[in-house]
């Protein structure tokens, strides 16, 4: 038996852009922002067997703009927001170091800030996860660079906030882009690639 054997699939899930409109180190419930669609879209993947699972580099913890506490608060909320759409979250992982961080215990270079693929790979091991079944939505480079060194089988590049489709240039280790989480879980293609992922 492999070692992959009964590992579940997961979506990997960035925040700021790609569950909420990034308003800037968000971190009070009064400008956490849903973008339009994505709570029925996780409760689609959710269905469809994934575990949702959002891994977030919150450098503001490091930079002192707010604090684990206040981060915490938030998360609680957001979760039961999606537990309330029937999209129950697995897990939510986030980095608060950054190498320039103002607070000396979060400055560092680390192996789970993205790039990096440390959130991805924790969530693997604590969850029970088979990255090479798994898809990744994130809307920067970084996100996409991590999915890849994490092993993640599909790796899609978002739009910030949803705005537009990024370019093909962008990201050469994406697999397939698309404008917001809502439109990538309505294409028949990432259905395609999802099928692949589940049946390779």
């Amino acid at each position: 038996m492999s070692a992959a054997a009964g590992r579940r699939r997961a979506a990997f899930l960035d925040r700021d852009g790609v569950i909420n409109v990034d308003h800037g180190y968000v971190h009070r419930r009064e400008d956490f922002e849903f973008l339009p669609g994505v709570l029925a879209a996780c409760a689609q993947l959710h269905r469809l067997g994934y575990a949702l699972v959002v891994v977030t580099n919150q450098a503001g913890i490091g930079r002192g703009l707010y604090g684990e506490d206040d981060f915490q608060r938030l998360t609680e909320w957001m979760g039961g927001e999606f537990a309330a759409a029937g999209a129950p979250l697995a897990g939510v992982y986030h980095c608060p170091h950054h190498p320039e961080a103002a607070l000396p215990v979060y400055r560092r270079v680390c192996a789970c800030r993205k790039p990096a693929p440390g959130m991805l790979l924790a969530a693997a091991r604590e969850l029970s996860l088979d990255p090479a079944r798994s898809v990744l939505f994130g809307d920067k480079v970084s996100d996409i660079e991590a999915g890849a060194a994490a092993g993640v089988a599909h790796r899609v590049l978002l739009g910030r906030d949803g705005r537009a489709t990024p370019p093909a240039s962008a990201a050469p280790q994406a697999t397939a882009r698309f404008a917001s989480l809502a439109d990538a879980v309505r294409s028949d293609l990432l259905h395609r690639m999802l099928a692949e992922a589940t049946h390779g």
